[in-house]
């Protein structure tokens, strides 16, 4: 049995969740503590700027230090910990092109934490074909388990990007053919934070209250929904800046309007996803902040053929998924087990992926 902490700094760039479960790398046993740590506005800021940039470019180092620090901060206070699992910042991800990068020194965090940790969780798998991405899938089907779901369901992350799993329990391991099958689906959070943030209203349209009150723009959706990426055969990833012109397009609007027609993208580009789906699922559990937008889980309901609800309903936490993903899929790499396969990131074979930094004798 494996005590593994996991922490995830998302595309959002609010700030580091870490999360505490009990697993042998296939079931998990119990979910134990968490924790948060926002980012400030100065550190915000440096990660922003240093989004879509790749090793060696200015700004770089400094956002990095800042991922560190903050990750160090946050496991310091740990006590019991066999392992952690880094994942870092997704800075830029091209896995057809240029590869992948994650910022944040995984061997500094074991050193400064004195705790083994895992990290680099995707690089394995784009060297191999793979998308790198998504990573939670096989967290996902364990969840399932846990829950005792029997039939096919979808848990669909909408964080800054959306992307969902399709998930079947009835094979043994996650790595089985049929088990999983999981993409990016599209934007999702981050550009609707993007146009409230630069229109002085907050941090984010809190309930989808804003975007409640705006008029979708048809020219703007129309367009979207001609984009090549939802005909493209899955598994598939995107970028956090995939969807740029999008961004461009809606920053003529004033920000309700802005946010109604990126609300109608978000779950316009959910419901195109469902034609690359092995089949419809029971229902569809929705994890990430975009859980919270009652605006968004309204036109989900709306637009999907299956039940929609926040994965609360099984008794989960939809705050703490992504967190206690990465504890997972550390004991997974530090038991040797496969995190990727051909049905989550497209890789040919099912890969290991993450290094190991290791400080004690302990996993």
């Amino acid at each position: 049995m494996i005590r593994a902490a996991g922490m995830m700094s998302g595309t959002s760039l609010d700030g580091v969740d870490l999360a505490v479960i009990e697993t042998d790398g296939i079931d998990v046993f119990e979910f134990a503590e968490s924790a948060y740590r926002p980012y400030t506005p100065h550190e915000r800021d440096v990660l922003r700027a240093a989004l879509g940039k790749w090793p060696g470019e200015d700004g770089v180092a400094e956002a990095a230090r800042i991922v560190e620090d903050a990750h160090i901060e946050l496991a310091s206070d740990l006590s019991g910990v066999d392992l952690l699992g880094f994942h870092g910042q997704t800075l830029a991800h091209d896995p057809k092109g240029r590869g992948t990068h994650q910022i944040g020194d995984g061997a500094r965090v074991a050193f400064e934490t004195q705790t083994t940790t895992v990290w680099d969780f995707r690089s394995a798998d784009v060297a191999l074909g793979g998308q790198g991405a998504p990573l939670a899938p096989f967290y996902h089907w364990a969840c399932a388990r846990w829950v005792g779901l029997i039939k096919p369901a979808v848990f669909l992350n909408l964080g800054g990007v959306g992307n969902l799993t399709w998930v079947n329990t009835k094979e043994i391991a996650p790595d089985h053919f049929g088990a999983l099958f999981a993409f990016d689906t599209g934007p999702a959070n981050a550009p609707m934070d993007d146009v409230v943030m630069k229109a002085g209203l907050g941090q984010f349209d809190k309930n989808g209250d804003l975007a409640a009150t705006g008029k979708i723009d048809a020219g703007i959706l129309e367009s979207f929904i001609e984009h090549p990426y939802f005909d493209a055969p899955a598994p598939k990833s995107l970028d956090r800046n995939a969807f740029a012109e999008l961004s461009q397009a809606v920053g003529t609007l004033v920000p309700a309007d802005a946010l109604a027609t990126l609300a109608e993208c978000v779950c316009g580009a959910v419901a195109m996803g469902f034609q690359h789906l092995p089949a419809v699922p029971s229902a569809l559990y929705v994890t990430g902040g975009g859980r919270q937008n009652a605006h968004l889980m309204s036109l989900l309901t709306d637009l999907l053929p299956c039940p929609v609800a926040a994965v609360e309903a099984l008794g989960l936490d939809g705050d703490q998924l992504e967190a206690q993903a990465f504890a997972y899929l550390a004991a997974r790499v530090a038991k040797g087990l496969p995190t990727t396969a051909p049905g989550t990131t497209g890789v040919g074979a099912a890969v290991s992926g993450g290094e190991i930094t290791r400080v004690t004798a302990s996993v």
